[in-house]
């Protein structure tokens, strides 16, 4: 039977991360992952270059930019391991990057680069790297700690840290495994969703648009009353089966089933004031005009829909034209669902930060931790859940190789 200090389940960009320093700060670390292919979130993020953090995080009030049954949870990992802690990481391995748009980091190559520098850290941690190692089953006692059984063998460890992630992109190996350990051991689960996913919307509402597929635009997008109100500006794509983009990935997080969407496709502009101008000066169809504020050929799917929209601006009765204006500006439509895990970026919801140590990661059951996306933290498009992964992962080694110097002097 093998003894380690630690195994670390789950070899994404948090168990890479968290191995490493922890292995950095001279615990026996294993590392095991079930996939062939390592890191493989990772190898596929921001479009094959990883977005990798965002600069514009508020490590004041990190929270801001992550969602979950308690969003302050995140504050105290986050707040510990900023951002420019992780571009420090990037900039010692010489790694070229950039900003693209909000704050958001991407590497000017391949985003392999991320991968080879985080298994450089494991190496100079001297990491114990199995893979790809199936895990049969966990059990614990008092006495003998956790015993992990193995594609290769037992292992007997006193701590486990499961960064397992989510549901998010089956086909490269996600599973449900990380919510299954939690309920073994009494860990609470607050039920997954997709997250940071595209919509889908069907029936008669969407037959207008639903030629519009490949039309890209910036827009207001928002969902929720009152304080549940959340909305975003960025830009929005028309797809075959409903709608993508930055702006539908970010509001996805928050929209609940049966809940409209509110979309201003004219952000900044007084299209009631505009349309009524051109009433003044012009003869061009009101399709034409429209198309001066938004593409020609939403203007056109617009003004198709109504009998009245189709003559001269100058002919079109005044309530039309407001009527016209105020569904660019707020058109409210309800999505019938999202394209599930199989598109989601994230799983929201996952280990309940109830039964967590904000500071340590480390669960109500001893020895226990959880960290990246497997738990109930999610973060906004662009790199903030990246930077969940190694602050999270962070957190857990500073609390893995303190707990061994205790033991040690316990024991000793």
């Amino acid at each position: 039977m093998s003894s380690f200090d630690v195994v670390v389940i789950g070899a994404g960009a948090a168990g890479l991360y968290c191995a490493a320093l922890a292995g950095q700060r001279g615990l026996k670390v294993l590392l095991l992952d079930h996939n062939e292919r390592i890191a493989e979130k990772i190898r596929i993020s921001g479009g094959g270059r990883a977005n990798f953090t965002n600069r514009d995080l508020d490590v004041r009030a990190p929270q801001r930019h992550f969602i979950g049954d308690n969003p302050n949870f995140c504050r105290s990992a986050l707040s510990r391991y900023t951002p420019q802690q992780f571009i420090e990481l990037v900039q010692r391995h010489g790694i070229a990057f950039h900003e693209k748009h909000k704050g958001q980091l991407f590497c000017d190559g391949p985003s392999q680069q991320i991968i080879d520098m985080l298994l450089a850290e494991c190496a100079t941690g001297n990491v114990t790297h199995w893979q790809p190692c199936s895990v049969a089953g966990i059990s614990f006692s008092e006495q003998d700690g956790y015993q992990v059984e193995t594609g290769r063998g037992s292992v007997k460890v006193p701590r486990l840290v499961i960064a397992t992630g989510g549901l998010s992109i089956p086909q490269i190996g996600a599973s449900d495994f990380g919510y299954r350990i939690a309920t073994q051991f009494g860990v609470r689960v607050v039920t997954p969703r997709p997250a940071l996913v595209p919509m889908t919307f069907g029936g008669e509402a969407w037959e207008p648009y639903a030629g519009l597929a490949g039309l890209a635009l910036p827009v207001q997008i928002e969902t929720g009353t009152k304080k549940e109100r959340m909305s975003f500006l960025e830009d929005l794509l028309f797809t075959h089966r409903g709608l993508s983009g930055p702006a539908v990935l970010q509001i996805s997080s928050y929209w609940r089933p049966g809940a409209p969407l509110t979309i201003d496709f004219a952000p900044g502009t007084d299209v009631a004031a505009s349309l009524g101008e051109a009433k003044q000066r012009s003869r061009k169809r009101i399709g034409n005009e429209l198309a001066a504020l938004v593409p020609s050929r939403l203007a056109d799917a617009w003004v198709g829909q109504d009998a009245a929209l189709q003559r001269p601006i100058n002919e079109a009765a005044d309530r039309s034209l407001a009527a016209l204006a105020e569904r660019i500006t707020r058109w409210q439509i309800t999505p019938s669902g999202t394209e599930g895990y199989k598109k989601a970026e994230v799983t929201a919801g996952g280990v309940d930060t109830r039964d967590l140590s904000s500071q340590t990661m480390e669960s109500k059951q001893p020895g226990l931790y959880f960290i990246g996306e497997v738990v109930d933290v999610t973060g906004w498009l662009g790199g903030y859940n990246f930077q969940w992964a190694w602050a999270s992962a962070h957190a857990c080694a500073q609390a893995l190789a303190l707990d061994a110097q205790a033991d040690a002097i316990m024991s000793g």
